[in-house]
């Protein structure tokens, strides 16, 4: 999965690593965005970025699947999703990182140093909008849960249909539906 990496840190220029299958195919250098004064919810910062990456990603021929912002190990990332007919390359995701970040400093919509990530939306791509699950209806999926049922946290299946949060898969026993409390992730199921 192609993925562009920009970090910005308290000291000015750091290094942004494009990775595509594993290997480090292009360095650069961005700058530092001056003094952060937005400050927004997670949620607010996620559908900021969104409104301004969707026409970014459209001018690339992309289109945009979706934009979070989330706090792993005390670092702050900006994960923007493309898609693509045919597949998103490594210089797709550099086309959209570049304006993207430009946009993102000029808005100023997050207080803080944060990692930007471009990248495709990959073969197992998270769903989570309406419109992602009635795109993978008939699609196998697999089904992550708060808490086991039927003594498993995991679930494989054909999505047969998304109503109100809740989802339901043809499983190897029958139809099985989760509760949209219960679901903590969907994802396409890959099999290798």
């Amino acid at each position: 999965i192609p993925m562009i990496v920009v970090s910005y840190g308290q000291s000015g220029v750091r290094p942004a690593l494009l990775f595509e299958k594993n290997q480090v195919c292009k360095f650069l250098e961005i700058p530092r965005p001056g003094d952060w004064t937005g400050g927004v919810s997670m949620a607010k910062a996620a559908e900021v970025a969104a409104a301004l990456a969707a026409p970014i990603a459209a001018e690339h021929g992309c289109s945009l699947w979706d934009v979070e912002y989330v706090k792993e190990a005390g670092s702050w990332y900006l994960r923007v999703y493309i898609d693509k007919e045919g597949g998103v390359s490594i210089d797709d995701c550099e086309a959209v990182s570049r304006p993207l970040s430009d946009a993102l400093d000029e808005a100023d919509p997050i207080e803080g140093s944060y990692v930007l990530e471009v990248s495709s939306a990959g073969i197992d791509r998270a769903l989570r909008k309406p419109e992602h699950f009635a795109a993978y209806v008939g699609s196998e999926v697999e089904v992550k849960l708060y808490r086991p049922q039927d003594g498993r946290k995991e679930h494989v299946g054909v999505l047969v249909r998304y109503e109100d949060g809740g989802v339901t898969i043809e499983g190897p026993a029958g139809p099985v539906t989760f509760g949209k409390k219960d679901i903590a992730q969907v994802r396409l199921y890959v099999r290798f």
